[in-house]
This record gives C-alpha cells, structure tokens and sequence, in this order.
C-alpha cells in the first residue's frame, strides 16, 4: 500500500475569517451613530465587533494541517503549521481502537461536515480530518465513507486482519467495529 497524504486547505479557512472580519467591520460603520445604549443599532455594533474580532483571530488563527497515513512505519501523524509554529501528532496503528465517522452541522440549513473519530487505545478520541480545516469533500457523508473505508483497510492490513495480511494468520488487532462499551 502506498503513503496517504492529504492537506487542509487554508484558503476556504482564511476565506471564511476574511469575510467575517469585513462583514463585523462593515456592520460596525454602519451602526456607528448609536444613539442610546439599549437600542438596536447600539446591538448591531456590538455584534459587529463581535464578528470583526472573530474574523481577526480567524486570521492569525488558520493553519495548514497534513495527514499522513503510512503503512510501512504504521503511524497517522497530523501536523499543523501556524503563523507562529509548527506542532505534530504521531498516532500509532496499534493504538486505534475503532474508526468512526463524526458528523458537525445542522441539516436543516445544509451545513454539513463529517470528519473520522478515532478510538484510542488510551480511551480518549482524535477528530482526523476535522471540521473547519477545509478539507475538500468533508461536507459528503460518501467521501468521507471512502476515507473510513481506506483508512480500516490500511489498519486491517497492519493488524493481520485484511486482503495483504499472511494467509492463515489469525488477527491479531482490535476490531475495526465502533463499540461504546470497549474501554
């Protein structure tokens, strides 16, 4: 199996804090002369520097995260770059437990994300290709089906449990299978 590397896109993320900003600021100028205190102009420049200072630190905010799926060392590693440095998270096949796909949003309004909830061994869970970063296709439940598909077969195959594990070997990793009750 070959390395699986996918990047965010820090465009749509900057996109979306760039617009903010503008559309805090431009509420802000416009509901400038408020007149009293409790009036609805003095809440539409409230709420305007309340997007203004959300669309600001969307900006200083938005990073590049890479993921990386190798099977030869057996790692996902997730790194993130930021204005202000570069973090990293190695995440061992062996300790994924159970792949899930999560979901972010309200159907109604048809803002949907779905992104891969890994159960650790540890007990604890990690949001693989979360909401917010902008990766493409994340608002498709069947593209995000394809990446928990790939992604089992890839540690089915490190487990000894999938199509390029030794035949006749008995598995030997933790069921693929969400299961509230595994600890």
């Amino acid at each position: 199996m070959e390395r699986w590397t996918t990047k965010s896109s820090r465009t749509t993320q900057l996109a979306m804090a760039v617009g903010s900003l503008i559309v805090g600021v431009l509420l802000m100028y416009l509901c400038r002369d408020y007149g009293t205190v409790g009036s609805d102009t003095f809440a539409g420049l409230l709420l305007g520097l309340l997007l203004a200072v959300i669309g600001a630190a969307g900006v200083v905010a938005t990073a590049r995260q890479t993921v990386v799926i190798d099977p030869l060392t057996r790692t996902i590693t997730v790194e993130d770059r930021r204005l202000w440095g570069t973090t990293s998270r190695t995440i061992a096949f062996a300790d994924v437990v159970a792949v899930r796909i999560g979901y972010l949003g309200k159907r109604s309004n048809f803002q949907n994300h779905y992104y891969l909830d890994l159960k650790l061994r540890s007990g604890g869970t990690y949001s693989l290709f979360a909401p917010g970063r902008g990766y493409s296709g994340s608002s498709s439940r069947a593209t995000v089906e394809g990446w928990r598909e790939r992604l089992e077969t890839y540690l089915a195959a490190a487990w000894g449990t999938g199509p390029s594990a030794t035949p006749g070997a008995a598995p030997s990793g933790p069921p693929t299978v969400w299961d509230p009750l595994l600890k």
